[in-house]
Parts: structure tokens; C-alpha cells; sequence
């Protein structure tokens, strides 16, 4: 790892935002949830927190998005507190070489789905959630959670966004129901969905995505309280590496080399273990429903940086 200093980083941030700024292929906002398709493809952010504390930002940084999918981290984390290694026993943690929502493989595998970083998979996560809290319940623990990670009490729910994918969320109530038939959905399944809703509902900055991303980069440590233990830390990282790029997860490794979780709303959290949490923004999405700018900068990151961690240390 190359040594870098503040100063030398946060040019290296401006450098980047810049470089995104200029790109003419964007990719392509997801358009199958109304608020999302109304976010302008021109937004770009990027915030990096140092394990010394220190916090780098630069552009958009500061504008909340929907996290969607890269709740699923808290989500597991929660989960895994609640009824720890039992959790595997529903959900595996290979990655699934298909499409985020894809039911294909609940057939063959018997309705356990491939990882809980898949939709099948974090649907499956929020029945674990309320095998023992009512749905209001477990949306304000995720809720309370994240902002304890993030010292900022000011991160919520956007009910907007929860309203339209209850409205769009069809692909979503096929695998609920699919995986319900193999009896790996316990609860109601209106209830398990609209927690799930609501977990990806919530909007937050890239500076607070980094910031509650803290404890996966500093061995489950965030502001000097254990949030987890730094076994279970190396794990959901373990599993962010594998399979937190959906079908993309592997060029995602190949090329950036840290672990990390993307959303259809254009973010992406990445970890580079002992040394920074990395959160970053650009709606615009790749074929597998990654942000593909957001990709692009982190790559960039990597390469001028040294954080990959294949990188000799």
C-alpha cells in the first residue's frame, strides 16, 4: 500500500469527480421505481472515512439518494446478531452468477436463496428480523441502527420511494411467494415485503454511507464501541466480496479488489479493510444494475491509492 496523506487524497477525490463529471456513457438510471427514474444521471459523489477518523468528500456527497439494496448490509448484520450461524441454514453465501431478481435458481435449490445480498436472499433476512420484532419494529431498528453507525440522527426513510416499490415490487412477491411454498418464508408474506420496502427506502449521503460503513472497515469497531465482533466483521466482508456486485460481483474483485455492496439507486459502499470506508454515488447504472460510474471511480481510487486488497502490503 502506497502511503498517501489528506491533502494528497482529497486532490486525488477532486481529480476523480472531476474524470466522472466529464463521462459521456453513464449508464441508465433504473426506471422500474418512479422516484428513481427522476433522479438526474449527472450526479456524482464520492466520501472516504479514514480509520484515523479523518473524512474526505467531493461532489454531490452530501445529497441523499435511495440506498436500496446496500441496506442489505445492516440488514445481515442485524440478522446475524439476532440468531447468528442459523441464519445459513436459509441463506448461503455462494454467489449466484444471475440477475439480482432472478427466480431461476429457487427451483433447483429448493427455495434457499444463493446469498442474502440477492433480493430472494434479503427477503429471506427480513423474516428472520420478524421471527421476533413486528414489522414497525424492525424497520425502527434499522433505522436506529444506522444512525448510531453514522452519528447522525438525521437519516430516514423516504416513505415516497417505499410507496412505489409496494407498487412496482411484483418480481419481489414471486420470490416471497416461491420461497413461502418451499417453506423458507415464515411470516405473512405482505408483511416481510413491506419491510423490505422500507429497508431499501432509506435515503442517505455518501458522507453517511461512509460514515456507518466504519465498523466493516475497522474489524466491527465504529467510534470506539464494538458494534460486532471482528470475526463476523471479516465475514460480511468475505461475503461483500463474493457476492455484493450481483452478477457482476466477480469484475468487480478482478477489477477493484474490495469488498463492497451496490444498490439500484446508483450507490455503492466499499470497504477497504483497516484502513478506509468508501461510499460513493452516480444513479446511472451497467447492465447488472450497478452503478457504472460508481465502479469506474472506485477502480480509479484503487489504482492511485494502493487500497486494493490484493495490494502487497
Amino acid at each position: 500500500m502506497r502511503a498517501i496523506s489528506g491533502a494528497a487524497l482529497q486532490a486525488t477525490l477532486d481529480e476523480i469527480t472531476a474524470e466522472m463529471r466529464a463521462a459521456t456513457e453513464r449508464g441508465r438510471v433504473a426506471n422500474y421505481i418512479p422516484p428513481l427514474a427522476a433522479v438526474p444521471d449527472s450526479r456524482f459523489g464520492i466520501a472516504v472515512v479514514l480509520g484515523t477518523g479523518e473524512v474526505h468528500v467531493a461532489g454531490d456527497a452530501d445529497e441523499a439518494f435511495s440506498i436500496q439494496s446496500i441496506s442489505k448490509v445492516f440488514a445481515l448484520t442485524l440478522a446475524l446478531g439476532a440468531v447468528g450461524d442459523q441464519l445459513w441454514n436459509r441463506v448461503g453465501r455462494e454467489p449466484s452468477g444471475s440477475a439480482f431478481n432472478s427466480i431461476v435458481q429457487l427451483e433447483t435449490e429448493h427455495g434457499i436463496p444463493r446469498n442474502p445480498f440477492i433480493n430472494a436472499g434479503a427477503i429471506v433476512v427480513c423474516d428472520v428480523l420478524l421471527g421476533r420484532l413486528q414489522p414497525r419494529e424492525a424497520i425502527g431498528q434499522l433505522l436506529r441502527f444506522v444512525r448510531e453507525l453514522a452519528g447522525d440522527d438525521t437519516i430516514a426513510i423516504d416513505e415516497s420511494v417505499a410507496r412505489a416499490e409496494q407498487d412496482t415490487g411484483f418480481t419481489n412477491r414471486a420470490l416471497a411467494n416461491y420461497m413461502r411454498a418451499f417453506g423458507n418464508i415464515h411470516g405473512e408474506v405482505e408483511l416481510v415485503l413491506g419491510t423490505y420496502f422500507h429497508f431499501c427506502a432509506l435515503a442517505m449521503s455518501c458522507r453517511q454511507l461512509a460514515m456507518a460503513g466504519r465498523y466493516l472497515m475497522a474489524g466491527g469497531i465504529s467510534d470506539g464501541h464494538r458494534v460486532i465482533t471482528d470475526k463476523r466483521a471479516r465475514r460480511i466482508n468475505a461475503v461483500m466480496m463474493s457476492c455484493g456486485q450481483y452478477d457482476n460481483s466477480g469484475d468487480f474483485a478482478y477489477r477493484i479488489g474490495l469488498p463492497g455492496k451496490s444498490g439500484v439507486g446508483g450507490g455503492i459502499l466499499a470497504v477497504a479493510p483497516g484502513i478506509a470506508s468508501i461510499a460513493v454515488w452516480s444513479p446511472g447504472l451497467n447492465p447488472s444494475g450497478n452503478s457504472q460510474l460508481g465502479q469506474m471511480a472506485l477502480e480509479r481510487l484503487v489504482q492511485r491509492t494502493g487500497w486494493s486488497v490484493f495490494e502487497p502490503r
